[in-house]
């Protein structure tokens, strides 16, 4: 089959190379991709190689849709033919590959109103988005008006919570920058949206708040960390995505506050085998229904090209820029 990997840390390196169809466990299913997404976990994954060539191509990818091809022998909960959709095991080789193999409990069929590229969009910034808000940050039992701010709304993950957090019943305070990505917080639902790379306190006051029981910061953990700790109430949840690169101090004023501060890593579930793996699948399936009932967007897809070494390549760059707004998306 067709294949698309790295040989070493490098954008350059990523090539397109044969490799046998793979076969599924009897936990798995053999997936026809027909398209896939990217986002920032691929180029972390492809800078964590190194520079020395691999002696095979590390096959790059997580979110996918597509075609059952083959069952393992486990698997009832689909049949051959039925299309699907997923974020798949960073341990594995990924899904820009023709043909991909997936535990079955990572996967849902994909949303009927949705075509394979809009359904590749989905998995990785949903499931995030979702277990942040609905399983990290709460228990899921959210008062109904609870204010939430969301830093970098027009992101991948945020354009996901949005709809997720308006659709619990809350008051969603977005960040965004740039006229285009303002526009976009407010069309997935936004109720108010400022300026990040402006102090926020002052403009969270001019809308009429002090504080904030839900914060999620999904840009920069050590920018926004002594502004997240004045704007969160107390007992009060701040939620994060991306990891830190310098020590930080946890101590006051955060303490004072006896807050929840929550990691969420999408990938954690697979990676470790977890016993309630299949979570990630029944959440697939729920964000399905609400993709068909028009309650979740098709998310703002910056690219729509077939998947070549080229596109690729060129995906990796575009994602490296931080100049996305939504998802970059290939086809098969």
């Amino acid at each position: 089959m067709k294949a698309f990997g790295a040989l070493n840390s490098s954008i350059d390196s990523i090539v397109e190379f044969q490799t046998p169809v793979p076969q599924p466990a009897a936990d798995e299913i053999l997936v026809r991709v027909r398209a896939v997404s990217l986002n920032p976990v691929d180029t972390k994954v492809r800078k964590s190689l190194g520079q020395k060539n691999l002696t095979t191509p590390r096959i790059l990818g997580f979110d996918a849709a597509g075609v059952v091809e083959a069952l393992g022998s486990d698997v009832k909960k689909f049949s051959i033919g039925d299309e699907v959709y997923y974020s798949g095991d960073v341990t594995r080789a990924g899904s820009n590959a023709e043909f991909h193999t997936v535990q079955a409990a990572l996967v849902a069929k994909k949303p009927e109103s949705f075509t394979f590229t809009e359904a590749a969009a989905i998995p990785l910034v949903a499931l995030t988005a979702w277990e942040l808000l609905f399983e990290r940050m709460t228990d899921g039992q959210i008062p109904y008006g609870t204010e939430i701010l969301i830093i970098n709304g027009a992101g991948g993950v945020g354009s996901a919570l949005i709809p997720l957090a308006k659709s619990a019943g809350l008051t969603v305070i977005a960040t965004a920058s740039r006229d285009t990505t303002r526009t976009w917080c407010q069309k997935l639902g936004a109720d108010y949206v400022v300026n990040h790379r402006d102090p926020l306190r002052p403009q969270i006051e001019s809308l009429g708040f002090k504080h904030f029981p839900l914060i999620a910061n999904l840009h920069d953990t050590e920018l926004y960390w002594e502004q997240t700790a004045d704007l969160l109430a107390p007992l009060g949840a701040l939620g994060l995505i991306v990891e830190t690169q310098n020590p930080i101090h946890i101590g006051n004023p955060f303490r004072l506050k006896s807050p929840r501060i929550v990691w969420e890593y999408m990938p954690a579930r697979s990676r470790f085998q977890t016993p309630d793996m299949k979570r990630q699948g029944e959440i697939l399936q729920e964000i399905a229904k609400r993709c068909d009932a028009g309650t979740f967007p098709k998310l703002n897809l910056t690219a729509t090209e077939l998947l070549t070494a080229n596109s690729l390549q060129a995906a990796h760059r575009q994602l490296e820029s931080a100049s996305s707004i939504g998802k970059v998306c290939l086809a098969l």
